[in-house]
Formats: C-alpha cells, structure tokens, sequence
C-alpha cells in the first residue's frame, strides 16, 4: 500500500512539472528572459517552503556543522536553477510534451548511469537489457512526439 501511494505521489509530480513548465512559460512572456522567470519561481517556492517550515514546526540542523557537508551536496540548488530555466526556455519552442519527453529520455538515462554506479548514495541497480530497452522506447518515444 505504501509503495502505491509513493508512485500516486511520483505521478502527481510528474502533473505539477508540466503545469509549472506552463505558468513559468507565461511568467516568461511578462519577463522576457527565463532566468528572471525561474529566479521569481525560485524566490516564490522559498518563501513557500519557509512557510511550511514554520508551520509544520520542522527542526533547523544545526548550522555550525555546515563544513562537514561534501561539496556537492550544494549542487541541488544549482541543477534546479539549471532546469527550470532550461525549460522555460526551450519549452515555447518545442512545446510541453516534446519538452518534457525529452527531459523524461534524459533522466532516465542519467538514472540509469546513477543507478548502476551507485553514484551519489543511491542504491545500486544494474543496468540491464530490459532497462536499456525500456530506455530506448522512451527515446523513440519521444523523437516520434517531435516528429509529429
């Protein structure tokens, strides 16, 4: 039953990507520049997030540990900056589904790789003929959106 309201929630994600990549399109057309857009975005969702924080009364870590993060646990931020922007600016020009297929091919090909290496402490899964295959049609997949 967990396990169904954990793909329920991987669903409704994949839904709000798509809407988001909408109304940040629109926000886009008001700012003229993707990097503005996903900078509002970013700034919105903060305070978003700071709401819940106080809200649901969350515990700060403690700060004075900072140092003892590796380096590129900082990169989240970064990619999430890169990604929002990047679709916003390639989503008016290929459109939402050829977008997002695209995007989809390309995770689950980095996925893939993160997967069988382990990188980054998650689990390790090998990659095999079925998973490569299962990529592959997503490829074709979406090379077929854009083709038509």
């Amino acid at each position: 039953m967990k396990t169904l309201m954990y793909l329920v929630l991987a669903l409704g994600v994949g839904g709000a990507m798509s809407i988001q990549l909408g109304v940040n399109m629109r926000l886009g057309g008001w700012t003229h520049d993707p990097i503005i857009t996903a900078f509002i975005s970013f700034v919105v969702g903060s305070l978003t997030l700071l709401a819940m924080i106080f809200l649901l009364r969350l515990p700060c870590p403690n700060f004075g540990e900072i140092s003892q993060v590796p380096w590129w646990q900082w990169l989240g931020g970064m990619l999430g900056a890169y990604v929002v922007a990047s679709s916003i600016l390639v989503g008016p020009h290929l459109g939402t589904t050829t977008t997002f297929a695209f995007i989809v091919a390309g995770q689950l090909a980095a996925s893939l790789v993160l997967d069988h290496y382990g990188m980054f402490g998650v689990p390790k899964h090998p990659i095999g003929l079925l998973r490569v295959l299962g990529i592959c049609m997503v490829c074709a997949g979406a090379v077929l959106i854009r083709r038509f």
